[in-house]
């Protein structure tokens, strides 16, 4: 049961990442974004749900993993928690906020006209506060990822090849937004695709064939573990 749970809310979090760019790709593009906001609240407001949704689902999912894994690794168990729990919960809801923040300007510049060059400009702010925050999010969810997949990797509760699978797709995905955050964007977003593919084929694995039982039983007996 723990590992489909886990399995469906890693689904229902990257279907929801997905859904919230696809709403918002073309509301927030361009300089007049205020505008269109303003004439589509409902349509900026689905999007912020989206990310919600999808902040709730990916960090309740270690809530789940964290009695089995502790009896591993306590220590790699409770990091794992950490950035995959408050730390990455907390950056989606400043994002979601910062959305919602935006349909408030959108509204104040439709009402005040030509006057509002200052709601413009902390309009921009706030836009920009949302690319800001992707880097920074990457790299609390690939230190969280990172000590998921090694834990994995350890318990042998997946195969793990497709741990290490996670491993893999995790560098190249943080390495992405390091160089973003340091203002070289080399259109390399394609090195997203492994560890995206890796999420979907882990969930679908965790929901169809579940633990590896005998992995499980042992995980259960060690008194060895640290």
């Amino acid at each position: 049961m723990t590992a489909v749970i886990v399995g469906v809310l890693y689904i229902i979090g990257t279907v929801s990442g997905i859904l919230s760019l696809v709403v918002t790709r073309n509301l927030l593009a361009g300089e007049d974004f205020l505008t269109r906001i303003a004439a589509n609240p409902s349509q900026l407001n689905l999007g912020a749900f989206f990310v919600l949704l999808m902040g709730l689902s990916l960090t309740a999912m270690p809530v789940f993993l964290y009695p089995l894994f502790k009896k591993k690794n306590e220590a790699l168990a409770l990091g794992m928690v950490v950035f995959r729990g408050p730390l990455e919960g907390s950056t989606y809801i400043l994002m979601v906020v910062s959305w919602l923040l935006l349909g408030v300007f959108s509204k104040e510049v439709t009402a005040v006209g030509a006057e509002a060059a200052s709601l413009q400009v902390i309009g921009n702010v706030l836009l920009q506060a949302k690319d800001i925050m992707g880097p920074v999010l990457t790299i609390v969810f690939i230190i969280g990822a990172m000590l998921l997949y090694t834990l994995f990797y350890l318990t042998k509760l997946i195969p793990r090849w497709l741990s290490g699978w996670g491993l893999i797709g995790a560098v190249f995905y943080v390495a992405v937004d390091l160089l973003k955050l340091f203002g070289l964007n080399l259109h390399l977003d394609m090195l997203y695709i492994p560890l995206a593919v890796q999420e979907m084929a882990m969930a679908l694995w965790l929901i169809i064939k579940g633990f590896n039982q005998t992995a499980l039983d042992e995980l259960l007996t060690d008194k060895h573990s640290v």
